[in-house]
């Protein structure tokens, strides 16, 4: 990467240092993950993100680990049966695993996100669990269900920067010890939390589709159609991702584990590098309001300046507000246009993309900005659509727009037409 590359890549990824700062995020590190060879650099990135004032749950697997030390186990469908015997070997294995993490989390390697960075880690009884039971006329002893995760307690560690591990395991009143499912606890952990992601690290990098492209964003509603691809494991994980978003935690991500640098590619780049699952499929559309005129002066700049959109001063943003949307990506601004109704047509104006968001074939924020203001437009009882572009002719055509004579403007657009810019006048209607 240039030097260039670098600086331009550092300043598109500053939006999402803001935006992920004092949020919470819940993420799993399944046994494989644990695992697999990649587990440092894992923890370099988490560290990082810590650093950058993000405040980290960290819920850890250890089934490979146990199933290494007992193959004889008993399953009943993917529980566990827990026995005595067995709660012993997973009690030590999870604070093996705790111990290897810290001890991650505490390295002092030059170069790297630990470089004189002191992380404090904390573990404690923050989960209360109940048995199973008997299932399917097996009893599973000291296999255990959530009964609550202290929200509370958690919040309070993670107002003073700690970081929470989280092994999979839970406490009953009388302290009786039992063994939970990673996933489960991830789960229900960032729904207590309200977190704003849960962040699960699988065998696979992303869903994607028959073709083999990835699939980037996902709604919980689509998620079933993605399973029969998927290994038990990544279907387990899919699932508690969708449920967890259906349940308020505002993003759900599959990474990979065996992908370098994957946490990052995910949350500092605008197209990602895994699927996120969430309610608005990747991004929101919404009406503009004032506070929100500076990032429209930002996105709009490049674009006045290179004569593919007509100045507009700040105050003439800022009087005509109520005529613009934004698109939003985790709380980012990186799209505007603007809907002005004349008669029975309205224009469609000042259609922009933030320049980091418009190869994203995933988001395609330009596209759901048109379908807002087209849904707008149509609810205001408009018959029509136009526009007048220079440069993005053939891009308004594939959304619908035909070439049109300027006899088809209203009569003030005729009158106030700049031949100077010579812009192409194109239509849709309305349906």
């Amino acid at each position: 990467m240039s030097s260039k590359d670098y600086v331009s890549w550092f300043r598109d990824s500053t939006p999402y240092i803001s935006a992920h700062r004092q949020k919470t995020f819940v993420v799993l590190l399944s046994s494989e993950a644990i695992a697999h060879g990649e587990l440092t650099n894992i923890v370099h990135d988490l560290a990082l993100l810590h650093v950058l004032g993000a405040r980290l749950v960290v819920v850890h697997g250890s089934r490979t680990q146990v199933d290494a030390e007992m193959p004889d186990a008993t399953y009943v469908g993917n529980r566990r049966v827990t026995d005595a015997a067995a709660m012993q070997t997973i009690a030590r294995i999870n604070g093996q695993i705790r111990t290897q993490l810290e001890g991650l989390f505490s390295m002092g390697l030059p170069a790297t996100p630990m470089h004189n960075t002191d992380i404090n880690v904390v573990s404690g009884n923050f989960v209360t669990a109940r048995p199973i039971g008997v299932i399917d006329g097996v009893d599973h002893v000291y296999t255990g269900r959530i009964r609550k995760v202290h929200a509370k307690r958690i919040h309070t560690m993670l107002d003073s920067r700690a970081l929470v591990l989280l092994p999979p395991m839970g406490f009953s009143p009388s302290g009786q010890t039992f063994n939970l499912a990673a996933h489960e606890l991830a789960t229900e952990t960032a729904i207590a939390l309200e977190a704003e992601k849960l962040i699960v690290f699988d065998e696979r990098a992303y869903l994607s589709e028959e073709d083999g492209r990835r699939r980037g964003t996902l709604q919980p509603g689509e998620v079933d159609a993605y399973l029969e691809t998927c290994s038990d494991a990544t279907r387990v994980h899919v699932e508690c991702l969708a449920r967890a978003v259906r349940a308020g935690v505002g993003r759900g991500h599959m990474l990979g584990f065996a992908e370098d640098g994957a946490l990052l590619g995910e949350l500092f780049t605008a197209a990602g590098v895994g699927t996120q699952i969430s309610e608005d499929g990747g991004g929101a559309v919404r009406p503009a309001t004032a506070r929100d005129v500076a990032d429209i002066v930002e996105i709009i700049r490049p674009l006045e300046e290179s004569g593919a959109l007509v100045r507009r001063s700040r105050d003439r943003l800022e009087r005509e507000i109520e005529r613009f949307f934004v698109a939003e990506v985790d709380g980012i601004v990186v799209g505007t246009c603007a809907l002005y109704p004349h008669q029975d047509q309205g224009e469609l104006a000042c259609v922009a993309v933030k320049q980091s968001f418009q190869s994203s074939r995933t988001l395609n924020i330009g596209s759901r900005l048109v379908q807002t203001v087209e849904a707008a437009a149509r609810a205001a009882g408009l018959k029509r659509l136009f526009i007048l572009t220079t440069q993005a002719e053939d891009w308004f055509r594939e959304h619908g727009f035909a070439s049109a004579d300027l006899s088809a403007l209203p009569m003030e657009h005729r009158l106030l037409y700049n031949y100077q810019r010579a812009s192409k006048v194109m239509i849709k209607q309305l349906s």
